[in-house]
């Protein structure tokens, strides 16, 4: 037999208590967080539990401004623009260009973490030299390094200075960062041309400084795309354009099947 008991503890958490007139998160009254708490600090409260210190919560803005937005020929920018077109509502439109966010478009973030919570966890000075070389005779890619549009992408540098500044003021240990540059320069190493780390590399520096696991990390990303996600689909209902296809008319996709034939 179901107890009341039961039914109280099917949707337990930590997170949020809720009462009549009453509201607390992570055991803060809602009132005494508004107009104190920035959003960043609000963020880290909710999915970590406590408070940040200000690096923390200076590093985790940063890496969400970052990663808003990167135009409208990102696949989650012109889904949800597409879908604003089809006359969806706000939050369908932007729910579209959310769920483009997987493994390869929006994942690298997450990947990156990991290879550096693997590079950190060897301790080794010649462990990143060896993952470069492993991937390279498996052909893959490293995630977080090289752009296809950027030669050296400008999000890189703010990033990491303010990591760097971090670590030096005792906030962060600052090994993520130095497995991130050992990567860099083994990339590098046999090009004519290096392979800096991109907005996923840099991102996932500042995640894994804060400890912030792989998977959550590709979370917080999404929760950061999601602000350009808004930005475009709203500006897209507001023109009035209707069912935006991925080529302008009169252009159509290049037809690649058998050639037009008729049924005897």
């Amino acid at each position: 037999m179901t107890t009341a008991e039961d039914c109280t503890r099917w949707w337990e958490t930590s997170v949020s208590r809720i009462a009549p007139g009453e509201i607390d998160l992570r055991g803060y009254p809602v009132q005494e967080l508004i107009g104190r708490l920035s959003f960043p600090d609000m963020i880290w409260l909710m999915v970590r539990g406590e408070l940040p210190g200000p690096g923390q919560a200076r590093l985790l803005e940063a890496a969400l401004v970052a990663a808003v937005d990167h135009g409208p020929q990102a696949p989650s920018i012109a889904s949800a623009r597409m879908a604003a077109t089809c006359g969806l509502g706000l939050n369908s439109a932007m729910a579209n260009g959310v769920n483009t966010l997987g493994d390869v478009h929006g994942g690298a973030g997450q990947q990156c973490v990991q290879v550096l919570e693997d590079v950190v966890a060897d301790g080794r000075s010649e462990a990143a030299a060896e993952l470069v070389a492993r991937y390279r005779q498996e052909r893959r890619h490293v995630p977080g390094f090289g752009h296809r549009f950027h030669p050296r992408d400008p999000r890189r540098d703010p990033l990491l200075n303010l990591v760097a500044e971090a670590r030096d003021a005792g906030q962060v240990k600052g090994l993520h960062l130095e497995a991130a540059l050992a990567l860099e320069a083994a990339l590098s190493v046999g090009r004519e041309r290096p392979v800096p780390m991109n907005i996923d590399g840099a991102t996932a520096v500042v995640y894994a400084e804060l400890g912030i696991e792989p998977e959550l990390a590709r979370g917080m990303f999404v929760l950061s795309r999601s602000v350009g996600i808004l930005a475009h689909a709203w500006e897209e209902k507001q023109s009035g354009r209707r069912i935006k296809g991925p080529l302008p008319p009169p252009l159509l996709a290049d037809y690649t099947g058998p050639r037009r034939s008729m049924l005897p």
